[in-house]
This record gives structure tokens, C-alpha cells and sequence, in this order.
């Protein structure tokens, strides 16, 4: 794979939402993003959760057939430039994995399931790269099927990000469930949505931005609706949007919207949707919004270039992280030399080639002390719970989990129950990763500037062999007692390890 740029490479990024899926090809070429392809469907996830929070089995199989034709598409794409993400709806469902497991067979890709916080940036992210170059101040609104995103940003960069609890297909069910639009039902959704937004309607309204912008396919319809209707030739105002609240009361039923602009498979859910908007209007104070045709997916094919140009903000998020909870640098650095080199010894032996294993191991190498900010006792277990329940910018909840259960377990003893949680393709690589990050921490336990020696690994399934220097060991009998405790707790964990 040749990442210069010289040559062109496609990518391609995949949106699981809760109203429709959506899949998004491009080229990079010399520097350039070129898009190729999109297709979409409307799966409306959202509408089969059921109260326990399985999936009613018709909407899952919709879901799976539509996967299925993405899958075919990705065929020719390399895994590595492959991502996929799910939002709302998939992050709610409970259901042990099961519907998660047949959407990635379906797919032949990893889902990653993404924080409200993590969808709100990547939205930035995408429709930041499709306005003008500027440092104005930016509010992006983003009505998802379950939830509605609002970000303040500037240029590229992000700030303040809120995921709100409302979406089209959300407020559609619970206010127009029976498809009648009254009067009282569209002012109850407005009040609802306006409780949703009270919280935070200080932060995002008119005068801490100079420009407001809209994306997701419910902005995008209204903004169709609107501009056919001639209520507004560009972008949305408060204006059209109640004469479009009184063209829905009008027709009374969805059945019976007819409005140039609008398909048919975006109809049952768009009273929802413009009564979200309308909330958001009215308690923002915004005039006028802005709409935008990038959003989630394109921001997560900005992201993968910007992996392969080594802009990774996951390692920013880390930079940042160590920072705010006074991590000691130097100790992290040599931890992660060192595991670093174990890696590069066993990465074909132990399958842990992918680059993506590399990236983690450094990564929980420079966090595994985070806890110490905390407390000195158990440290490794605060710092597994921060890891695992922090905003990381760049990071989907499970390589959250990925961390954490390695932070978790890298003294003491393993922490099984930790890596139970992780897909199942994942739990050995991540023991394994875990086990080098242990030999490392072992070899640095006395944080002496000093070098080490090179370690020598060996490994044979579960076996590990680990070579020192001749008479290293019996020169240094702190080492050989921590190696002595070290196997027994691995053997307790089905590694077997020998020195």
C-alpha cells in the first residue's frame, strides 16, 4: 500500500444510523478527496427497539439485507481503509451482541459503536471540510433518526458538543405514532424537544456563533421542502419553517403530506423532524440556518486520511489526557519502547500484525498510570474506569473498552471479566497485547532512567519464553522474584511463561 499520496486510493466510510444507513466511497488523489459513490438506505433501525431493547426481528433483517449490499460494494476496498460506525439506536440495543455479531458478518467489516460525543465531532468534522476556510465561529446542528448533535467550532477544530436525546424517528413514535399531525400533538413535540435543548440552550444560542449550519438527511429534506415551496431561497428560516408546521397541520395525517421536495420513505418521520428543528429554532434564536450535504460519513473519511497522513487525533486525545491527569512522560515513554519491542517480536507468531494493535499497545503504554491521580491504591482500576467512561475524542466505545481492559489488567492479577466484555474476535489479541504491556511495566517497576536489557520473547501459542543477557537475572534478583510472581499470575490467566 503505497500512502505518498502519488497514487489514488479509495476509502470508504459507513453510517449506521437510526433512520437510514448510509455508505460513502472516495478517492484520494494527490492530496485531493474525490467522492465516487454513495448509497443509502432507509432502514429506520430506530422503529424496531423495542422496550427491553432487543430489536423486533423484521427491522433486524431489513438492517442485515441492507448491510449485505453494502458488503458486495466493499469487496474491492482494503480492510484498512474501511470504517463503520453506529450511532443511537446502536448503541442502545441490548441484546448480548447478537445483532451486532450478524450486522459485521453481514458487512464483512468491525461496527464500531460510537458516543453521542464522538458522532457530534465526526459531524463537525465532515461539514467543517465543506465550508470555507475561516476562523469564524460555527454552530453545526445534526438531526439524527434517535438524537440531534450541536457543535460549536472553529476552522476544523471542534469545541463545545452536546448529544441530545430527540431525533426525527424518536419524536415521530412518541408524538405522531398513530400518523395523525394535530395541533396538540405538534405543540407537545415542540415543548418536548424545547425541555431536551433547555439545559444547554445558553451555550449554543444566537451570539456565541456567527454562522449556523445544518446537515443530516431531515435538515436537507426541509431545506428541499422549503426552497420548492418558495418560503425561502436559501438555506432555512423561522419564517418558512412555521408555514411548513402549518402545511403539516393542514394535511393531518401523514399519509396524506403532499409536499414537493419530500420522498416517501422520509415521510413517517419527518413531523418529528420539523418539530425538532422548530424547537431548536425558537430556543437558539437562530434566523437562519445554513445547509450543509457533508456530515458523519464524510467526517469519517476526512479522519482515515488524515490516519494515513499520521494525524491521528486519537493520539492528540491521548497527548491531552496525560497532560490533565499528570501523567510521568518519561516513565510512559519507556514503558511503550520497550512493549513497542516485544510487539515487533511476536506481532506474526501472535497475529498481531495490524497496524491498528501497534497504535493500541502505544497508546495504553502512555495511559496505564492514569489512576495515580487518584489514588496510589488500585490504580489500575481508576484508570480502567476513566478510560472506559471518559469523552475520548477520536475513539469508539469499544476501543474505549480495548484500554481500559488493559489498563485494568496490567499488574496484579488478569482481570478476566474485562476482556469477556470485547467481540469475541478480539479478546485473545487483546490478552496477548496485554501480556506484553505487563512484561514492559515489570521491566520499568523501579522507574530508573537506566536502560534495560533486551528482552528476547518466544512465543508458541500461550507459551512464552523470555531471554536475558547471560547473568543478568542473577544480577539483578528484584527482577527474577517480580518474574517468578509475574508466571504465577499469567498461569492463572492460561499463559504460561518460562525465563
Amino acid at each position: 500500500m503505497n500512502d505518498s499520496g502519488s497514487s489514488p486510493q479509495t476509502y470508504a466510510a459507513i453510517d449506521l444510523g437510526s433512520n437510514s444507513f448510509h455508505m460513502v466511497v472516495g478517492r484520494l488523489d494527490k492530496e485531493r478527496l474525490v467522492l465516487l459513490d454513495r448509497l443509502r438506505d432507509s432502514v429506520r433501525l430506530g422503529e424496531g427497539l423495542m422496550p427491553d431493547k432487543s430489536l423486533n426481528p423484521k427491522v433486524a433483517k431489513r438492517a442485515l439485507a441492507c448491510l449485505e449490499r453494502f458488503g458486495q460494494r466493499l469487496r474491492d476496498i482494503p480492510p484498512e481503509r474501511v470504517r463503520a460506525v453506529g450511532t443511537n439506536t446502536m448503541r442502545q440495543i441490548n441484546d448480548g451482541g447478537a445483532f451486532l455479531r450478524a450486522a459485521e458478518n453481514a458487512l464483512g467489516h468491525p461496527i464500531e459503536i460510537i458516543s453521542g460525543d464522538e458522532e457530534a465531532r465526526l459531524v463537525y468534522l465532515g461539514v467543517a471540510h465543506g465550508l470555507a476556510v475561516g476562523n469564524e465561529t460555527r454552530l453545526v446542528i445534526d438531526i439524527g433518526g434517535g438524537s440531534t448533535e450541536l457543535i460549536l467550532g472553529s476552522g476544523m477544530e471542534p469545541g463545545q458538543r452536546d448529544s441530545l436525546h430527540m431525533g426525527c424517528v424518536s419524536m415521530s413514535r412518541l408524538m405522531f405514532s398513530d400518523g395523525r399531525i394535530t395541533e396538540d400533538a405538534m405543540n407537545s413535540a415542540l415543548l418536548r424537544a424545547a425541555l431536551e435543548v433547555r439545559p444547554v440552550r445558553y451555550a449554543y444560542r444566537a451570539g456565541n456563533w456567527d454562522r449556523a449550519v445544518g446537515s443530516s438527511g431531515t435538515i436537507r429534506s426541509i431545506r428541499d421542502v422549503v426552497k420548492a415551496a418558495g418560503w425561502s431561497e436559501e438555506g432555512i428560516t423561522g419564517e418558512s419553517l412555521r408555514k411548513l408546521r402549518k402545511k403539516l397541520l393542514k394535511a393531518g395525517h401523514v399519509d396524506k403530506i403532499d409536499l414537493e421536495g419530500l420522498s416517501d420513505e422520509r415521510r413517517p418521520v419527518f413531523p418529528g423532524g420539523v418539530a425538532v428543528l422548530s424547537a431548536l429554532f425558537d430556543s437558539l434564536k437562530i434566523e437562519r440556518l445554513q445547509v450543509s450535504d457533508m456530515a458523519l460519513r464524510e467526517g469519517l473519511l476526512y479522519e482515515m486520511i488524515g490516519y494515513v497522513k499520521h494525524q491521528d487525533v486519537r493520539q492528540r486525545t491521548v497527548d491531552s489526557v496525560g497532560r490533565r491527569f499528570g501523567i510521568d512522560i518519561e516513565q510512559a515513554r519507556r514503558v511503550e519502547m520497550t512493549a513497542t519491542a516485544l510487539l515487533s517480536q511476536v506481532a506474526r507468531d501472535w497475529e498481531l500484525d495490524r497496524g491498528e494493535y501497534a497504535r493500541t499497545l502505544a497508546w495504553a503504554s502512555q495511559l496505564h498510570e492514569i489512576g495515580l491521580s487518584i489514588s496510589h491504591s488500585g490504580f489500575h482500576r481508576h484508570g480502567a474506569y476513566i478510560l472506559a467512561n471518559a469523552d475520548l475524542p477520536g475513539f469508539s466505545r469499544q476501543q474505549q473498552a480495548i484500554l481500559a481492559a488493559l489498563v485494568r489488567s496490567h499488574r496484579r492479577k488478569f482481570a478476566e471479566a474485562a476482556f469477556n466484555e470485547l467481540p469475541d474476535y478480539l479478546v485473545e489479541p487483546s490478552r496477548r497485547l496485554c501480556v506484553l504491556l505487563r512484561l514492559a511495566v515489570l521491566m520499568h517497576r523501579g522507574r530508573s532512567p537506566d536502560a534495560k536489557p533486551m528482552l528476547y520473547l518466544d512465543v508458541k501459542g500461550n507459551r512464552i519464553k523470555v531471554s536475558f543477557p547471560d547473568d543478568w537475572l542473577s544480577d539483578h534478583p528484584l527482577t527474577r522474584a517480580e518474574l517468578e510472581r509475574e508466571a504465577d499470575y499469567l498461569e492463572k490467566a492460561a499463559f504460561q511463561l518460562k525465563f
